[in-house]
């Protein structure tokens, strides 16, 4: 796969310095109607040979473009923070916005074929990181990106060449790092994983470049024009149409749903409330400072009707615990700053470190039920937000975080008192908008979202809790019972791993 990258590619100074102005000129303007149109974000990967030129490429690309319209990120060794946190968090907090540029050394790919190389995993989990990136870029690119994956290439002779010669530069010894030498040892075991990883993941929506690093002018030179093309070509076409999905989910033919055959009629008495509720936020208080917690972090969804009393269920919760332990995120209408990027990157910003505890006051859901019966997003778009979710909440648990979703569920009645009862209390007032009543018209299109929800979303390792909500008591008692529960069964888990 890198053999053309190995036969001496040159371009001589006078070829180059005659194509470098009107290179430069049509980057810049480029870059500059990347920024007007702010339709998409750019992702530029580097990868590939130490000593093939990677940084001073990139060095170049600041000069010749807007460095200020380009964000370039090293991910070297993972800090405290990242540590504490799923893998990919680290990648999706650093992501461009629509309209600028995203340089990215040691990124995914530098991971998991250094990890490779040395030991640190075997041929099954280097599979498993390639499938995980393949997930990762389908995606951002489905959300409009545009990703360029650079591999640097020299071969064996060519780079301890290199490297001697920088070695014996005393102006230029310095840019030697410990990394060249020990890659330098390990360059045949490098170059075969690396060679599985670019072709396994060398996609249609994100291809792999190679570019031999042997001649300045020659790399240089590459890099600004597949730049340049793939800009243009991006620049250049239409806004995508709104994609028709190929099939629609139908609904049930005898017309029964999953919300419809809760029994809503589950009740608490006050007395068995208030000793349950005492109960069970002193379990709650005493799991969340059990030292097993420092392994995890918990996250609670909370959907729900409206009026179906989240708010409550949470205020129950939060109470049991001390305000430093979590952190409650409201969702509501994406701002400009989070419709600039990809739709889970907000949920990804608020996950919580080990130890620490986050409640998503309505969540990543939304796609499936508000901007599906809304009509926010295509069919297309909320049809493979499913899966996406799927990856997103596996690669949570994967990481250690205990994740509870409650759908809270009452009945049209019970949401008719609770709406006209607001209205009457002054203090209660600001819970019911115009939107709340608007959406009671609706209330078929979502209990039939709300049914595709939880049968493509509710999983092994994710499963969704539905709770009789009509009373409060009962729905309360049952999200901090399952909270206990899930935590529970994942520290038992831990003694047995």
């Amino acid at each position: 796969m890198f053999e053309s990258a190995e036969i001496g590619h040159a371009i001589d100074k006078d070829t180059y310095e005659a194509r470098l102005p009107a290179l430069r000129e049509a980057l810049l303007e480029a870059q500059y109607e990347l920024k007007e149109q702010a339709r998409f974000p750019v992702i530029v990967l580097i990868n590939g040979v130490e000593g093939a030129g990677k940084g001073e490429t990139v060095k170049l690309l600041n000069e010749w473009m807007d460095p200020r319209l380009i964000e370039v990120r090293t991910f070297d060794e993972k800090t405290d923070e990242e540590l504490a946190r799923p893998p990919a968090w680290r990648y999706w907090r650093q992501l461009p916005a629509k309209g600028r540029m995203g340089v990215f050394f040691g990124n995914w790919y530098s991971q998991m074929i250094q990890d490779r190389v040395h030991g640190d995993i075997k041929d099954g989990r280097l599979e498993q990181a390639i499938n995980g990136a393949q997930r990762l870029e389908r995606m951002l690119c489905d959300e409009g990106a545009l990703i360029f994956k650079f591999w640097f290439h020299l071969s064996k002779h060519q780079m301890k060449a290199r490297l001697k010669s920088l070695r014996d530069d005393p102006l230029h010894s310095w840019r030697i790092s410990p990394l060249d030498w020990q890659q330098s040892r390990t360059y045949d075991r490098f170059v075969r994983f690396g060679e599985r990883v670019v072709r396994r993941t060398s996609r249609d929506y994100a291809p792999w470049h190679v570019i031999e690093g042997v001649d300045a002018n020659y790399r240089s030179l590459a890099v600004g024009q597949i730049l340049l093309e793939g800009l243009q070509a991006a620049l250049e076409a239409p806004a995508e149409p709104a994609r028709q999905a190929v099939a629609a989910i139908g609904e049930s033919i005898d017309k029964r749903s999953l919300i419809g055959s809760l029994d809503l009629s589950k009740r608490l008495e006050k007395h068995d409330y208030e000793q349950q509720l005492i109960a069970e936020q002193a379990r709650l208080a005493g799991l969340m400072r059990d030292k097993r917690m420092r392994r995890h972090a918990l996250v609670a969804v909370f959907e729900g009707n409206d009026a179906a009393g989240k708010g409550g269920a949470i205020k129950r919760v939060a109470a049991a615990l001390d305000p430093r332990q979590y952190h409650i995120v409201p969702i509501a209408a994406p701002t400009q700053d989070e419709l600039a990027q990809p739709y889970l990157w907000r949920f990804w910003r608020q996950l919580p470190a080990r130890g620490k505890f986050t409640v998503f006051d309505r969540s990543w859901y939304g796609r499936v039920l508000v901007e599906r019966v809304e009509g926010f997003c295509s069919p297309a778009d909320w049809l493979r937000a499913y899966g996406e979710i799927n990856d997103f909440e596996e690669q949570l648990t994967d990481a250690g975080v205990v994740l509870v979703k409650f759908w809270l569920a009452i009945d049209e009645q019970t949401q008719l008192e609770r709406f006209q009862e607001r209205e009457q209390i002054p203090f209660k007032r600001f819970k019911i908008t115009e939107d709340d009543w608007r959406n009671r018209e609706k209330w078929g299109a979502y209990r039939d979202a709300v049914g595709d929800m939880v049968d493509r979303t509710s999983s092994e390792v994710a499963p969704w809790t539905l709770v009789e909500a009509n009373d409060k008591r009962w729905a309360r008692i049952k999200v901090l019972r399952t909270i206990n529960d899930a935590l529970e069964a994942a520290f038992k888990k831990d003694k047995k791993d």
